[in-house]
Order: C-alpha cells, then structure tokens, then sequence
C-alpha cells in the first residue's frame, strides 16, 4: 500500500518541487526586470536634469546678449527658460528624493519658471524688462552655472564608479551609510549652495505667490477654544457644546486655525469644521451625511445655497459656476461690489439634492481677500470690448469682473459668456487695454 501511494505522491512532489523552482525563478526574473527598468528611468531622469540645466544657463546667456531692445528675442528666451526650468522640476520629481533634503534648489527653479513665465507673457513692446529684472536675470545666468557645475561632478561620480540610483533609494529609506553615498552627498551639496545665494529681487508679481497667508491679514482678536466651541454650537443649532471637540493647530500651518468636531443634526458622522485663530471665521466646514435621491432641481437647490451663505454673514454672493456628484450640487460663488464681480471672493458650496441642506462650504478665499475696493472705471465699454471677441463667439451674457491675472494683479474686465466650436466659454477683456486677460471652458 506504501508502495503504491509513494509511486503515485512522488511524481506529484517532484512536479510540485519543479513548479516551484520555476515559478521562483519567475518571480526573480520579474523583480530583476523592475528593479532595471527603474533605474534606467532614474538614470535618464538624472542626466535629462544634468543636461537642461545646462541649457537652462546657456539661454539664460543668450536672452542677456541680445540688445535691450529686442524684445521678440527676449520673450522668445524667456519662454524657453521656462520650458527647460519645467523640463527640469519634472525631472527632479521623478528621482528618488524625497527623503533627501532638496527643497531649496527645488523653490529656486520653481522661481525661475514663475519669473520667466510672468516676464514673457506681459507685452515687453509696451513694458520692456527693467534694471531690477536684467539685474535678476544676470544672477541667474551666475547661478545656473554653478548648479550645472556642481551637478555635472555628481555625475561624472556616477559614470566613473558606475554608481546605481536603486542604492541611493536604499540608502536613504535604511540611513545606510556604508553604501556609496556621492550621489546623496552631491546633492546635498548643491541644495546648501542654493540656500546660501543671497536674495534676488524677484518682483511682487512672484514673490506674492511665496507669500504665506497669515492671521495678520485679518480682523478682530484672536479666539480661544472655548470662544471657537460656542461659535461651532451656534452654527450648528446646537445647544449642549459637550460633545464638539476643538483642537488648535500647530505651528508651520498656513494659518494659525482651530480644527472642530462635533455631532451634527440628522448624521451619525461628525461634521468637521476649521475656524481661524484671529476674528474666528469660519473657512471650511462638512457635513458628511448620506445624502437620499434628488428631488430639488438646480435653481431650487441654488437657491437654498445662496440662503445658507447669508445667515451664516456670507453677503452678496452669487454663484457663477455648477457642478453635481453623489446627488450634491456645489456651487462657486463670488461677491459683488457696485455690480461687478469679484472673484478673489470666492467660496464653495455644496448642496444635499435631497432636502436642500448645505452639507459643505470652502471659504479660504473669502476670508483671506474679502475687503472693501476702489473700483477703477472701465475705460472701454462693453461693445468696444466686444470687438476683442472671436467673430464667431455666440455671447449669452455679459457683466463686470474683477480677476486676478498671470502676473497676481487684479484687474477690472468684461466677462463674455457664450459659445464657440460646440463648447461653453467665459472670455475676460481687460476693460482698459481691450487684450484677453483670461479664459474659461464651462460645462456644458
């Protein structure tokens, strides 16, 4: 009998144990075949980087050698810069960096992108590049070179000693440091270079975009949590504050803000919400109930929106914009001063379609931009701006805006909707050059 089962078992077994050896043998193939392909992507991800930095420094040369006048050859340089600073931070983003300290050289190129984008998209006919701005491109141009320099001796290592980019991602998760660590080192090297260059002048249309919000740019006292706590009841039509949580958040957050939790009405979940620290306003709040089949159509349910926002001190809103997932409409809306638009203004709202509940709201742009304004008058109308259009744009609507630009400026401009080529669009014509400051496909 033992005879007979091991005649039958042993083969079985032996196939098993083959099956087994081959299918490891797989799954080595398989992992090696990875590992590989990544990194070749590392290594050409790397030497592109090397490679368009180079460049980025060689057309930052050419843009500083041709006379101040030729501002076709400037724009045209500028929009290459930018070109090879996104080539580059793209690059970077595909290396395994992210526990190696590279922020600063990662800022400094986003700067140049931001910098050179700004510069060339203005008209340089009517507002040519001035003394601060050759002066920021002249450091640039220095600067470059020596990232290219030190960049190029990394890789020069990497050649040399045939160094693997797979290492370096071990290295780093294992804070090994018996591997081979001249990439790592190269790097860190470059990034202390770049923390240490002394500031440039990059003009307020970029700086502004580094800026951080702060509790400085609003009004009132600062609140305490308890203050926070009876404010969150009061929204919340709550009467017993027991069961609402407040947590302050730390230091390093773009605003110093108070986190809430609490039991709402007609959900098990707890609603979230976040207040700031200074005049305790509120910037988000959710709801995140389960919201039943719709029953309210769009402009019952916008309307219900636009009621929520004024009781809760959000005034004159309007929504310019709608879109609806999960049986929830949110809505974009904007203030109005005087009839115009203001768009910095904006928030979001989000609408149960069932009952007509808000169940969201986003206001951080509200609370951050909502002032008073001086309003320039329009120095074109709205038929001479109307000639800026596509002859073939259909307009439904015209009003007043007030947006920001490219460059972080606001300016005064007729908003245009209609449509042209089977899509819905809102065009902005600067109502004081009549060129098209900004544009915008809608749903349809």
């Amino acid at each position: 009998m033992y005879r007979r089962l091991s005649a039958v078992l042993f083969p079985v077994m032996t196939l098993f144990f083959i099956g087994s050896i081959y299918w490891g043998y797989q799954e080595h193939q398989d992992k090696n075949s990875i590992l590989i392909k990544a990194e070749n992507q590392y290594q050409r991800a790397f030497h592109d980087l090397s490679y368009h930095v180079e460049q980025l420094h060689r057309e930052l040369g050419n843009t500083l050698a041709v006379n101040s006048t030729s501002q076709g050859f400037h724009r045209k340089g500028l929009v290459n810069v930018w070109r090879l600073t996104s080539e580059a931070q793209n690059e970077i983003n595909q290396l395994p960096l992210t526990l190696l300290p590279f922020s600063k050289t990662e800022e400094f190129l986003s700067r140049i992108a931001n910098f050179s984008y700004k510069t060339s998209v203005r008209d340089l006919t009517k507002n040519p590049l001035s003394p601060d701005e050759y002066k920021t491109l002249k450091t640039l141009y220095a600067s470059s070179k020596e990232i290219a320099k030190d960049l190029y001796a990394v890789q020069d290592k990497v050649l040399a000693k045939n160094l693997r980019w797979m290492d370096v991602e071990i290295a780093l998760a294992s804070e090994n440091s018996t591997l081979d660590n001249s990439i790592i080192d190269g790097f860190k090297t470059v990034d202390k270079k770049v923390g240490e260059y002394p500031e440039i002048n990059w003009g307020p249309s970029v700086s502004s975009m580094y800026q951080k919000r702060t509790i400085k740019m609003l009004g009132g006292g600062k609140k305490t949590a308890e203050e926070i706590k009876k404010t969150a009841a009061h929204f919340l039509s709550l009467k017993d504050t027991s069961g609402i949580k407040v947590v302050e958040n730390g230091k390093g957050t773009e605003y110093a803000s108070f986190s809430v939790t609490a039991k709402g009405p007609n959900t098990d979940k707890p609603v979230q919400m976040d207040f700031t620290q200074q005049g305790g306003q509120l910037i988000s709040f959710m709801n995140p109930r389960d919201v039943g089949k719709a029953t309210l159509k769009v402009g019952e349910a916008e309307r219900k929106g636009i009621e929520f926002l004024e009781r809760h001190g959000y005034k004159g809103m309007e929504a310019v914009n709608y879109s609806e997932f999960s049986n929830i409409a949110v809505f974009t809306c904007v203030a109005s001063q005087n009839g115009v638009l203001i768009y910095p203004e904006k928030l979001i709202v989000k609408v149960a379609l069932d009952n007509g509940e808000a169940v969201g709201l986003q206001a951080n742009d509200y609370v951050y931009e909502h002032h008073k304004r001086n309003i320039p008058k329009p120095k074109l109308d709205a038929a001479q701006a109307r000639k800026s259009l596509n002859p073939d744009f259909k307009t439904f609507s015209q009003r007043m805006a007030l947006i920001k630009s490219d460059a972080g400026n606001e300016v005064l401009c007729h908003e245009f909707t209609g449509r042209i080529n089977g899509g819905k669009y809102r065009i902005y014509i600067n109502a004081e050059t009549g060129l098209e400051e900004s544009i915008e496909q809608l749903s349809a």
